[in-house]
């Protein structure tokens, strides 16, 4: 069976790998009204199972753009590639901050992909990072 009960103790070391940000757009879940939730990294409905390796905390508007999405078109050249994988890919390799540190900037194939799939730049998030700038608490350390 492919999805079974997520323990407290499962949920809370998801959360602590993650350091409290959603794993796609960065927002830190102190930080934001968005709920957050515990996303198949892999659909359940895509074949994917219940376990730390294909879990991934997000924010509500990153989980509902991804829902059961495992590939999406670069804008740049228009092809099909799979989706940023946060238990697979690294975050650096895929993905920067812009100057002003408001957006995130697709490095790759994968990253542009990622970025228009899931709208990881959409006003919402970009405000919250406006905030936490003014704050010093954006951008993340993601080392």
């Amino acid at each position: 069976m492919s999805r079974r009960y997520i323990t407290v103790a499962e949920q809370q070391q998801v959360i602590d790998r993650a350091r409290r940000r959603c794993e796609y757009c960065q927002c830190h879940m102190d930080y934001t009204s968005q709920s957050f939730a515990l996303e198949h990294i892999l659909a359940i409905a895509n074949g994917g199972v219940t376990s730390l390796d294909n879990l991934a905390l997000a924010c509500g508007g990153c989980n509902g753009h991804k829902a059961v999405k495992q590939a999406a078109i670069d804008p740049a050249d228009q092809i099909s590639v799979v989706l940023y994988h946060p238990r697979l890919d690294v975050w650096g390799e895929h993905f920067c901050w812009s100057e002003d540190a408001l957006e995130m900037i697709g490095l790759t194939s994968t990253g542009r992909a990622t970025i228009a799939a899931l709208q990881l730049n959409r006003s919402g998030v970009i405000n919250v990072r406006r905030l936490l700038i003014l704050a010093d608490l954006h951008p993340p350390d993601l080392d």
